[in-house]
C-alpha cells in the first residue's frame, strides 16, 4: 500500500482505492489538534484509511471529526463503518444529508437499482449512524479543529443538493467534493492539467454548479482539494476547463436525448460521444491510444452521462 500523500504541512491524502482503482477517491487527513478526516469513500475503502492513519501515527481513537462533502456512497458510504473503529468521532454533514446517514435505506435501495449484482462488492456494508454522532453544518457555519484552524462551510449545490464545501483559511484552500469537477493526477504527472465536470445523477444542475464555482472564486481559493482526486494549486485553470466543458456535456446529452427515446440508449450515446470528444482532446495533447487514463475516463463518463440524461428528462417533463 502506498503511504499517505503529504499535500501541505498538516494535510495528507489517503488513497481509498474506490472501485479497486488507484487515485480515484481518497480521504483527506487534517492533522490538527482535533484530528479530522474529509471523505470516507465506500466501506471497502475503510481498511485503506485505517492503514493510512496508522502510517501517520494516528490511532483511530484520536479521530474527532469525519466530514463528508455529500452523501453519495463514494464519499460517505463508509462513514458508518469507519465510526465503529473511531469511537470518539462524529460525522459532519450537510443539513439535507443528515437523515440519510441516520437511515441509509434509501441510499442502499437507489444504489442497488443502479449497480445490481455489483452492489455488495462495491459498497457493502452501509451502516446507519446514531443521530447523537451526527453534526449538521449549514452555510457559513464554522468548526474549530485547531488553535489557528477554523473551517467554514459553504452550501455548494450543482453536483448534489446535499453538498457543502469546506474552506480552510490556513492553506487558502477549499475541499470541493465533486462540485468543481474531477482532477486527474495521472495526467498532471505527464504535464497535462485536465479537469471535467462531474454530472452524476440525480441532482445535477449546471446553473447551480456555476453559482457554486463562483463562491470559490469569491473566496480567492489558492488550492482546491477534489473528491476525485488530489489537490491543485491552479484553481483558475480548473474553473476555466470545467466551465468550458459544461456546455459541451449539455449539448452532447441534448443531441442524444433528441435522437432516441429510452434512458439507457440516451445515456450510452451521450457517454460514447463525450468520450470521443475528450479522447480527441487528450490525444492532441500527447496522450497515447493505449493510455490507462482512457479507461478511467470512460468509467467517469458513464456515470456523468446518466446524470446529464436524468437532468434533461426532468427538464422536459
Amino acid at each position: 500500500m502506498k503511504k499517505p500523500l503529504r499535500l501541505t504541512e498538516n494535510i495528507y491524502l489517503i488513497d481509498g482505492h474506490d472501485l479497486g482503482v488507484e487515485e480515484r477517491t481518497g480521504a483527506y487527513v487534517l492533522k490538527e489538534r482535533d484530528v479530522t478526516l474529509i471523505e470516507t469513500s465506500a466501506s471497502p475503502s475503510i481498511p485503506y484509511i485505517l492503514e493510512g492513519l496508522k502510517n501517520l501515527g494516528i490511532a483511530p481513537e484520536e479521530v474527532k471529526y469525519v466530514i463528508v462533502t455529500h452523501i453519495h456512497l463514494d464519499h460517505s458510504g463508509g462513514a458508518g463503518l469507519l465510526l465503529e473503529y473511531c469511537p470518539n468521532a462524529k460525522v459532519v454533514v450537510h443539513p439535507k444529508g443528515a437523515r440519510h446517514l441516520a437511515d441509509p435505506s434509501k441510499l442502499i435501495a437507489s444504489a442497488k437499482a443502479v449497480y445490481r449484482e455489483k452492489f455488495n462488492s462495491l459498497f457493502d456494508p452501509i451502516l446507519p449512524i446514531d443521530e447523537g454522532r451526527i453534526i449538521i453544518k449549514s452555510a457559513q457555519e464554522t468548526l474549530e479543529i485547531g488553535e489557528n484552524c477554523l473551517l467554514t462551510f459553504y452550501d455548494s449545490p450543482g453536483h448534489a443538493n446535499h453538498h457543502f464545501s469546506i474552506y480552510h483559511p490556513g492553506v487558502a484552500g477549499v475541499f470541493i467534493g465533486d462540485t468543481a469537477g474531477i482532477y486527474y493526477p495521472q495526467l498532471k504527472r505527464k504535464g497535462i492539467e485536465f479537469y471535467i465536470p462531474s454530472t452524476s445523477p440525480n441532482q445535477f444542475d449546471p446553473d447551480k454548479m456555476l453559482q457554486s464555482i463562483n463562491i470559490y472564486k469569491e473566496l480567492k481559493a489558492e488550492r482546491l482539494f477534489f473528491g476525485h482526486f488530489g489537490m491543485t494549486e491552479n484553481p483558475s485553470e480548473t474553473f476555466k476547463q470545467v466551465e468550458g466543458w459544461l456546455p459541451v456535456f449539455i449539448t452532447e446529452a441534448q443531441s442524444a436525448f433528441n435522437e432516441t427515446d429510452d434512458f439507457e440508449s440516451r445515456t450510452r450515446l451521450t457517454s460514447k460521444r463525450l468520450f470521443q470528444r475528450l479522447k480527441t482532446n487528450l490525444l492532441e495533447r500527447g496522450i497515447k491510444e493505449d493510455d490507462p487514463i482512457l479507461e478511467i475516463l470512460a468509467l467517469d463518463l458513464e456515470v456523468s452521462s446518466m446524470g446529464l440524461i436524468d437532468y434533461l428528462t426532468k427538464k422536459s417533463s
